[in-house]
């Protein structure tokens, strides 16, 4: 069985796909405060037909539901569609045509009630502001360039030779994984995977423990065909000791050794600091737009 059949295989059984697409359209309606007879909102099966409406930006999520490895997608007509909306984890991007019922288009798939809404440019950042005004929170993340063969491994293997002897690196095993998932400051690591066996087969991460317990950790957040979205976190008490350049170092390491791409998303400065720490060149900024639905 390839990837992509043993994803779908393992997402229908979790129940990811909700039945029959009519039920579904009428769900989405409803959702959007309109009546059963006029669809304005459809889920896409074909990825294909969007595809279009997102040549050019360079986002490795967008990548994860265009491959169909996670993620669902949304557009204003499935024959021809001018505009688009991706949903995988937090993050919402729109793209081609600016349309109100995407942007009020609460994805089925969204862990809770926030989100990140991601703008395709100043057209859809004008639409975000004008259907939501106060309700959003405008912030700006920090994209680096996506360059192969720019990691130097042996000062990656340095940055982790400089773990204090109280800790341990590990990498994410089935009991690191269910232990992640129940602890709130660690579980955007592993959220977005159906279960343990899809993210072993398709992601990889590296935990720190300090008296056997987890304190740090880097792992995928999304995997894409040729590589990972990197999502890094440490527990408040263990922060700024180092931990979080270790777990990344030994995550992009084993990247490489399986061939995969460590892509890096900047929330903030100092993830910026810490991408460039381990080899990444900042690329742009560009605006999100955080909501409570």
């Amino acid at each position: 069985m390839n990837v992509l059949k043993e994803i779908e295989s393992r997402r229908k059984t979790a129940h990811l796909y909700r039945g029959p697409e009519k039920v579904l359209r009428k769900l989405l309606n409803m959702r959007n405060g309109e009546g059963g007879e006029h669809m304005s909102v459809y889920r896409v099966k074909d990825k294909k037909t969007i595809g279009h409406l997102f040549t050019g930006w360079d986002e490795t999520m967008i990548w994860s539901c265009l491959q169909d490895y996670m993620g669902i997608a949304y557009t204003d007509c499935l024959e021809s569609p001018a505009s688009a909306q991706i949903s995988v984890g937090d993050f919402c991007f729109f793209a081609g045509d600016t349309n109100i019922q995407l942007l009020q288009n609460r994805p089925e798939n969204l862990h809770s009630d926030f989100a990140i809404l991601v703008p395709q440019n100043e057209e859809w950042e004008m639409a975000i502001e004008n259907c939501y005004g106060e309700k959003v929170t405008r912030r700006m993340r920090f994209a680096t360039k996506k360059e192969k063969n720019i990691f130097n491994e042996s000062e990656l293997l340095n940055i982790i030779a400089e773990l204090p002897p109280e800790y341990e690196l590990k990498a994410i095993d089935e009991d690191f994984y269910t232990q992640i998932r129940s602890l709130d400051w660690a579980k955007d690591l592993c959220c977005n995977y159906v279960d343990y066996a899809e993210y072993k087969l398709i992601g990889a991460g590296m935990v720190i423990l300090k008296d056997k317990n987890i304190v740090s950790g880097a792992s995928s957040y999304t995997s894409f065909r040729e590589g990972i979205e990197i999502e890094i976190d440490t527990k408040k008490n263990e922060r700024r000791k180092g931990l979080a350049s270790v777990c990344g170092a030994a995550l992009i390491l084993e990247c490489l050794r399986r061939g995969w791409y460590p892509s890096w998303d900047a929330q903030n400065k100092g993830s910026l600091a810490l991408a460039e720490k381990l080899g990444y060149c900042f690329e742009r900024e560009y605006p999100v737009y955080e909501i409570e639905f």
